[in-house]
């Protein structure tokens, strides 16, 4: 299924392939998608003021897989978190679209749970007592029909799960837990996939094999997605575009 609009319109390109339904424009440029400006975060430890982020300015493309590297404690992760609104900034705003999340002067503050964003973390943190299924569905449950962009069985055979529906977390390898964390996220419709070093609890055999079912969200649902991660090699494979971060700030952008 495929509609299109008049030649050189804006109209939106609604498309279906392997049973998964994305949105995209065609024909112009796309406004930014995430818009930080000044973001600052500080982290207060007993009598230590740590900076975590230092008065970023970004703007980042819609549909776009952009990736943040650098070393430990460079503030990725904690870029990521403000993005997902686990965290609260210092100062600054934060944009998704026309969207104000964050704005610190005029004390706006969207929560995590409003903002319609999937989070992959490191370890996947599944529910333990529910099966595959069970977590998968987890957050697709409390969307409408009209909110609901996947399928069970669609993002089930995009990830290669079908098999694993009803078993739980605790007999899966990490890898089969990662792409089930993955598939929950997809199930999730979000209007933007946050990824926190997912793959860095696998070992380079298991990396290998998840690396290829990013790939495929990226290119079949066209979610844009924001990608944190030590490795170089994983962004060469995924990224249209790749910052790099040292001490709360962008040394590329």
């Amino acid at each position: 299924m495929e509609t299109l609009g008049e030649p050189g319109s804006a109209v939106k390109v609604v498309a279906s392939r392997n049973g998964v339904i994305y949105e995209m424009r065609a024909g112009v440029p796309l406004p930014p998608m995430v818009t930080l400006t000044e973001v600052s975060k500080i982290y207060i430890r007993g009598s230590d003021r740590i900076c975590g982020l230092d008065h970023v300015t970004l703007d980042i493309g819609s549909g776009s897989f952009c990736a943040f590297v650098g070393p430990s404690g460079c503030g990725k992760s904690t870029l990521l978190g403000l993005v997902a609104g686990l965290l609260k900034p210092r100062s600054g705003t934060l944009r998704f679209g026309e969207q104000v999340l964050c704005d610190v002067s005029q004390r706006v503050f969207v929560p995590p749970w409003q903002r319609h964003f999937g989070m992959v973390f490191q370890d996947g943190q599944l529910f333990p007592h529910l099966s595959v299924r069970s977590n998968l569905l987890y957050g697709h449950a409390h969307l409408t029909a009209a909110e609901r962009r996947f399928d069970l069985a669609a993002v089930a055979q995009l990830m290669e799960i079908t098999s694993l529906l009803d078993r739980r977390p605790a007999l899966l390898s990490g890898g089969e837990r990662q792409r089930v964390a993955l598939g929950r996220a997809l199930l999730y419709s979000p209007r933007l996939l946050l990824l926190d070093e997912p793959l860095s609890s696998l070992d380079d055999r298991l990396k290998q094999q998840i690396l290829p079912y990013l790939k495929r969200v990226k290119e079949e649902t066209r979610i844009p997605m924001l990608y944190v991660t030590h490795s170089r090699s994983e962004v060469d494979y995924l990224a249209d575009r790749v910052l790099t971060m040292e001490a709360g700030v962008l040394v590329t952008a």
